[in-house]
């Protein structure tokens, strides 16, 4: 669910900062190409603990459908009024700052997870359409979810590159 909300935000595009302020330490999750980079920035008590990431294609491409796939651990019963702020910056321009209603996104998405979400192991597969016209840039997205008591739900910072891959050269 987190993750389709991060991927919504680069769809919308035509598609860490909080843990270095509290001293945490920041998980990469998942082995990816060196143009994906997908950071756990949250605590261990924060509500959902995401344990695994998987992108395909790596990297992604635009044009072409990505399918995340995204299994997390929810810590704490998630209730109507959870919400996610999603940030998405190339360099230091922000595109995008939009939050988005977690249990309203999911209704709307006819996910299989719904809300009320119950503590409990849950894996989440999304494929999106990423726009032919997505720019070929580095892009940024911050996703920082919050229960309906405004606690910490998750953190998540990815970081996409879509700027042509140099050419190898072979040497004679």
């Amino acid at each position: 669910m987190f993750l389709r909300l991060a991927l919504a935000a680069l769809a919308v595009l035509p598609l860490a900062a909080r843990a270095a302020a509290v001293g945490q330490t920041v998980v990469a999750l998942g082995s990816f190409s060196d143009k994906v980079q997908v950071i756990d920035c949250g605590a261990p008590e924060d509500a959902v603990q995401i344990q695994s990431i998987e992108i395909s294609p790596d990297p992604p491409k635009a044009g072409e459908n990505v399918t995340i796939i995204a299994t997390g651990l929810v810590q704490q019963q998630l209730n109507p009024g959870a919400y996610a702020d999603v940030t998405v910056k190339v360099g230091l321009i922000k595109l995008l700052q939009k939050r988005f209603d977690i249990c309203e996104e999911a209704e709307t998405a006819n996910a299989t997870v719904q809300c009320p979400v119950d503590p409990d192991t849950y894996t989440i597969v999304q494929t999106v359409e990423l726009p032919k016209e997505v720019p070929p840039a580095k892009f940024v997205i911050n996703v920082r979810g919050y229960t309906d008591a405004e606690d910490p739900m998750v953190c998540l910072d990815l970081k996409l590159d879509f700027l042509p891959s140099k050419p190898k050269f072979i040497s004679w």
